[in-house]
């Protein structure tokens, strides 16, 4: 199956995702994402876009300070209204879908039923404005399956299948067997997956093929679903200084090149 190739709009140091999206269409990308919530400034970068024949799939919500949804008290206003600003701004721009998190840490509070009619209520927001909402998996499962199943009869709420954090996280759960007919979109990224300290954070955001991930089981997994839409990296040139050392071009070059190998497994 063909699928588009993608990259994070936000990947370049010193770029703003504007300016980036010019190099990120000459490397050869036809799809980002963003990680905007400010609605003027997503409409003008889907305007862009459009004008430079690439395809802004989804936004990915802010996230900073999520576990205070499962937490008493009102702690949790400012993320959720960074949410809502991600539902608004994709609506305004005719961007299908927003990415959301929904726990943070190796030890997150546990689920409440307030924190599940927080959730709750961000979904019927999504909803009322058009919007889709996928849950993107972290380190804990049960969290991420509380909230799937709360939504299973909803078509608009889906997976977000980040690669990355399946293998550093989770690495014995292999989402598509849970989430396939879900699947609304990826992430895709290397590692070198879990180490010997239980609450290191493993999560390197790096090119694939620079650790350790099966992307060959990983794609014959991809293969057996419907999925046709992107494989979107979620990579950034700040993960390692030599990716700065490489320049713009060459590092988006190598991206580019990277992804079209594992689209061809």
């Amino acid at each position: 199956m063909k699928r588009k190739l993608g990259v994070v709009a936000n990947c370049l140091t010193d770029k703003t995702e504007p300016e980036a999206l010019d190099l990120i269409r000459a490397a050869g990308f036809e799809a980002v994402f963003s990680e905007s919530n400010d609605p003027a400034a997503v409409y003008a970068l889907r305007g862009k876009c459009d004008n430079l024949g690439l395809s802004l799939d989804f936004l990915h919500a802010p996230f900073g300070g999520i576990n205070n949804f499962w937490l008493p008290g009102d702690a949790y206003v400012n993320l959720r209204r960074g949410i809502e600003s991600s539902i608004d701004s994709a609506a305004g721009a005719g961007v299908p879908l927003v990415v959301c998190h929904v726990s943070s840490g190796w030890n997150p509070p546990p689920l409440c039923d307030v924190g599940l009619s927080r959730f709750d209520a961000l979904v019927e927001y999504a909803l009322n404005r058009g919007v889709k909402i996928a849950f993107e998996n972290l380190r804990k499962l049960g969290v991420l399956a509380a909230i799937m199943e709360r939504y299973e009869k909803i078509p608009e709420v889906g997976f977000c299948y980040d690669i990355g954090h399946e293998h550093c996280y989770t690495r014995t759960v292999h989402y598509m067997d849970l989430y396939a007919d879900r699947l609304l979109c990826t992430h895709i990224h290397d590692n070198h997956g879990r180490d010997k300290d239980d609450w290191s954070d493993p999560d390197e955001h790096l090119l694939p093929f620079d650790g350790n991930i099966d992307y060959a089981d990983i794609m014959r997994r991809l293969n057996d679903t419907d999925f046709a839409g992107t494989l979107m990296l979620e990579i950034y040139d700040s993960r390692r200084p030599v990716y700065r050392e490489m320049g713009n071009e060459a590092f988006l070059k190598t991206a580019y090149e990277r992804i079209s190998q594992i689209s061809k497994l």
